[in-house]
């Protein structure tokens, strides 16, 4: 049963499977066993960046296509729910279309987008993503009366997933039962779901010929697949799943701006990610955004800490300042690649493939 849930792709490594079993737990119990409003918020977070990830990986790690538009079909999905939340009041229906809406605007901008790579190739077609997503970053802060400009939308959501409503006047566990928590799991289902669809698709005989362009294209043409097709038929749902990763951001954060689904900071969190979890592996997107976003998120109360603790040392306690974090955290990054250049699923999956 958890071999065909998975699409016959198992985790292949003892650790691995550790890993992501202990990864998912923790998501699945963040309410319960990490109290307080910043570890859920990270956790929310760590489940909006699996998918949005996984997406990118489908489009990177198994069709080699490099694109840096990927959070403009995020962004996209995000103002999709703003907007239509905005115009049309907290309503399940206003969900519905905000989603609906964003979901064929990815489908006709990823086309489009997908058809550049009749003519274009390698980092030329990387360079037109990247004016394409700044332009529409440029435009969604400039349509102020839309998008609401630099200062973007914040809207409501149905009363039901607000942190307003209780379902219960004691808690349970120690954890107040209300909106905050309901949407909490809506998020962790979605993300789940989401995540074994993009499993299924990459180890179905759609996903084996994507693999096989992008270890050689004109071999690929050459027996007959018409590589055109299956590559933008990639983008589309690199770009759907994107956008879908997006209304995620903007339920749990009933708020939407430029700076916070359109940035190119997010596209080099993206890139970092698939690179820590291991490109072409699914399960890199799991692990490379849970350790990613914990570190970002927690490695400047660790420094504080380690701050405060080396303070009889001048020298340690300026090197270990919390203003320090950026230079840390790429020197964490540079430390795994270095130890895991295949990623942390990879250099785990090749460990227990050893005699």
């Amino acid at each position: 049963m958890l071999q065909r849930l998975l699409s016959n792709d198992l985790p292949r490594s003892r650790w691995l499977a550790g890993l992501l079993i202990l990864l998912v737990l923790a998501l699945a119990l963040t309410p319960f066993i990490f109290p307080g409003v910043k570890a859920l918020n990270v956790a929310a977070k760590v489940l909006v960046f699996i998918v949005l990830v996984a997406s990118f990986d489908l489009l990177l790690g198994y069709t080699g296509i490099v694109s840096f538009a990927h959070t403009m079909f995020f962004g996209i999905g995000a103002y999709g729910i703003a907007v239509a939340t905005t115009r049309m009041g907290p309503t399940w229906e206003a969900l519905a279309v905000g989603l609906g809406g964003s979901l064929l605007l990815s489908f006709g901008l990823a086309l489009l987008v997908g058809l550049f790579s009749l003519r274009v190739r390698a980092i030329f077609f990387a360079m037109i993503t990247l004016a394409v997503a700044s332009a529409f970053l440029t435009l969604a802060s400039q349509l102020h009366e839309i998008t609401g400009g630099e200062d973007g939308l914040s809207f409501k959501v149905p009363e039901i997933l607000s942190p307003s409503y209780e379902f219960s006047d004691q808690p349970f566990l120690g954890v107040s039962l209300d909106g905050r928590l309901l949407c909490y799991y809506l998020l962790f289902v979605t993300a789940v779901v989401l995540f074994l669809a993009l499993l299924r698709i990459v180890n179905s005989p759609f996903g084996r010929v994507l693999q096989a362009i992008r270890e050689n294209e004109f071999r690929a043409e050459a027996i007959g697949y018409r590589v055109v097709v299956y590559r933008t038929t990639s983008a589309i749902l690199s770009a759907l799943f994107a956008c879908l990763a997006g209304a995620m951001l903007a339920l749990w954060l009933r708020y939407n701006g430029p700076d916070t689904s359109l940035s190119f900071e997010i596209m080099m969190d993206v890139l970092l990610i698939v690179v820590i979890g291991g490109m072409g592996t699914m399960y890199g997107a799991i692990v490379g955004a849970a350790l990613f976003l914990v570190a970002q998120s927690y490695l400047q109360d660790l420094l504080r800490l380690g701050h405060e603790a080396a303070s009889a040392l001048p020298w340690l306690s300026a090197l270990l300042s919390p203003d320090r974090w950026l230079l840390w955290l790429g020197v964490l990054f540079v430390l795994s690649v270095y130890y895991f250049p295949s990623g942390v699923v990879g250099r785990l999956r090749a460990r227990s493939a050893q005699p």
